[in-house]
């Protein structure tokens, strides 16, 4: 069989298994019988010696891993710092999987499971047994890795969202955290006017995974598959009502434009540049890591609303951990993960490294997670997270190429940061080049307009 016609068949099979209820991909042929090739292997045999070989780019995993080597000298874990996925780690996956040098484990984010699927990048763990470990994880978090009858990753984090603020400059500007995005517009003026050197947000216009956060939680579903359809619906007016929002805001000069995670905003959070920020819960990690003599002055608000009353949320980031294919100990490998994201010892390593929101089941109860913060002035602030994760829609779907949707609204966003166009814009471009997207990989679309 040509390599031509086996892709054709993985992408016909990928499109056909696509259910509305699990998630948007599954295993082509290619790669069940590279999984059953796998499955053959056998288990190490006693006192024999395995070496694995993990790439990731999460804080606090060296830690973890660390301990794994000390209580398992049969199954040695090498870990490799990567950069993280979208700046770079990814390329790097993919290149040396094309090579055939790919690690056995990766740190693999939800939304990218299912382009890896499409190349044929996957193990699917669940011919070794996984599912039996199925109930230590939360539900919607387990599912991200679910693909028709396969299983394709072990969870390891997501990111419920809320807003940090700077509470000691709200208080004597006279601000209250806002509850709803009405009152967000009305604080940013208040900042603006206290501290022309200051703004209550930046609007990252390199950074649309943040962006379709705040679309998520607007109501927007992007995405859908109906039989062996994907289905694009982008351009709503969920996603144009948050993007004209931050469009105006731009336009009105009550926030920045500059790139978040960036030495300009680092100095604005510890400066006092930006005294707020919409984020994940591991959100905090980033700014008592980069702001650290601003212990003290923050404090966690819940996600401002659409509508007042209501306690909408979105879930920014996640990872999970996955065995790439041509893994020569895909047991141990699947072992290691598994106990990564659920044994006590390293979910609290990964927590102290600011990880996010664990997936294992009961895992934020009695951890560090669970106590009042002194970088956050005594607040018990994961409480509020804990809540919002439980208002997440989480029935929120992936498409295998995402990370050229990001692109297109990033290269949109900036150009209306630069004068060219507007926000709005550059949503119903992604839209249109998203649909194109898809239908280069052969597979079947339709919008949902």
């Amino acid at each position: 069989m040509s390599v031509i016609t086996r892709r054709r068949r993985h992408r016909g099979a990928l499109a056909s298994v696509l259910t509305a209820v699990s998630v948007l991909a599954t295993a082509c042929s290619g790669s069940a019988a590279t999984s059953q090739d796998d499955a053959s292997q056998s288990a190490h045999k006693p006192g024999q010696k395995v070496n694995l070989t993990f790439w990731s780019w999460v804080p606090g995993v060296d830690k973890a891993v660390a301990v794994w080597n000390a209580e398992h000298p049969d199954i040695q874990v090498k870990l490799e710092k990567i950069p993280a996925g979208s700046t770079g780690g990814y390329a790097k996956m993919r290149a040396a999987l094309k090579a055939g040098k790919a690690p056995e484990l990766a740190q693999v984010e939800y939304q990218e499971i299912p382009s890896f699927l499409l190349e044929e990048g996957l193990v699917d763990l669940g011919k070794y047994g996984v599912n039996k470990h199925r109930d230590q994880f939360v539900g919607w978090q387990w599912q991200q890795g679910v693909f028709g009858d396969g299983v394709y990753a072990v969870p390891q984090a997501s990111g419920p969202m809320g807003m940090f603020y700077r509470a000691d400059l709200y208080k004597k500007w006279g601000i209250t955290p806002p509850k709803t995005w009405q009152e967000f517009e009305q604080a940013a003026k208040k900042v603006r006017a206290a501290d022309p050197k200051a703004y209550i947000s930046t609007f990252p216009p390199g950074n649309s995974a943040w962006f379709t956060a705040l679309a998520w939680q607007a109501g927007a579903k992007w995405f859908d598959v109906k039989g062996d359809t994907w289905v694009v619906n982008i351009d709503t007016p969920q996603t144009r009502k948050v993007a004209a929002y931050w469009d105006r805001l731009r336009q009105q000069k009550l926030i920045k434009t500059e790139p978040d995670f960036a030495n300009g905003w680092y100095k604005d959070l510890q400066k006092g540049g930006v005294v707020s920020w919409v984020s994940a819960q591991w959100g905090d990690a980033i700014i008592s890591g980069n702001a650290p003599k601003t212990a003290g002055k923050w404090r966690a608000a819940p996600m401002p609303q659409w509508s007042a009353g209501r306690n909408d949320s979105a879930n920014w980031g996640g990872s999970s951990t996955a065995v790439l294919k041509g893994a020569k100990h895909v047991p141990e490998a699947m072992q290691f993960a598994v106990w990564l994201n659920t044994d006590p010892k390293s979910v609290d390593l990964l927590i102290q490294g600011g990880y996010g929101w664990p997936a294992a089941k009961g895992a934020f109860r009695g951890s560090a997670l669970d106590k009042p913060s002194a970088f956050f002035g005594g607040q018990k602030y994961n409480e509020l997270f804990a809540e919002s994760d439980k208002h997440i829609d989480k029935s929120w779907k992936w498409i295998p190429t995402i990370g050229a949707t990001y692109q297109h609204l990033n290269d949109g966003f900036q150009a209306a940061a630069s004068g060219k166009g507007t926000f709005v814009d550059a949503v119903r471009q992604a839209q249109k080049q998203t649909v194109e997207d898809l239908k280069s990989k052969g597979l079947k679309v339709a919008t949902g307009q």
